[in-house]
């Protein structure tokens, strides 16, 4: 069973949607908080999730918390091999990493990511979703290329993406998409049935 892992999540529908994608998969979610909204009965009945009841759900207050009931992932010394920490910043590609049943794949809040002295403190379990930009991408028509020679003076960040100055933000994939992208890969190593 995989564990997807959502640190403060902001945005009900994303965690709906990732709900969704666990339900279907069999993974197991973990929410840490603080999160942007609430979980109680009323407030899951009005968004309409009916499956809510069917998902293997678990919540802690905090990361601290989060860590100490779940002793494989490791804690202040490190995190184990079995924690895969998705964030733009990541060294290496989320399909180069190798995924095993009861791994922990871990998403950070939607406005800023996963806590960054978390990062800086595991390096190597740290994966990206290459996105346009990165170098590895460049179409064979040189889009890439194109768009930088269009936009010489626009900043990239770590991963190569381009930063749009006037938005103050990296552009990124949605949260949802991000984990259905990187739980297909996961099962799709684990040979789930019925993955191509």
């Amino acid at each position: 069973m995989l564990n997807v892992v959502l640190v403060e999540p902001e945005i009900p529908a994303n965690t709906g949607n990732i709900g969704r994608t666990c339900v279907l998969t069999g993974a197991r979610l973990h929410l840490v908080g603080p999160m942007g909204f609430s979980l109680s009965d009323d407030a899951v009945r009005r968004a309409g999730l009916a499956y809510w009841q069917s998902l293997d759900v678990r919540t802690y207050e905090s990361w601290d918390a989060f860590c100490a009931q779940n002793r494989s992932v490791g804690g202040e010394g490190g995190l184990s091999e079995s924690v895969h920490l998705l964030t733009k910043a990541g060294p290496r590609v989320y399909s180069d990493a190798a995924y095993h049943d009861g791994d922990w794949l871990v998403f950070g809040k939607e406005s800023a990511g996963l806590d960054q002295g978390l990062l800086a403190a595991n390096p190597g379990r740290c994966e990206r979703i290459p996105m346009l930009g990165d170098d590895a991408l460049v179409d064979a028509d040189g889009w890439h290329r194109r768009f930088g020679e269009l936009h010489p003076d626009m900043p990239r960040d770590i991963c190569g993406n381009f930063v749009d100055p006037r938005a103050g933000q990296i552009t990124s994939l949605n949260l949802s998409n991000a984990v259905a992208i990187v739980v297909y890969e996961a099962l799709h190593q684990l040979g789930y049935p019925h993955m191509p």
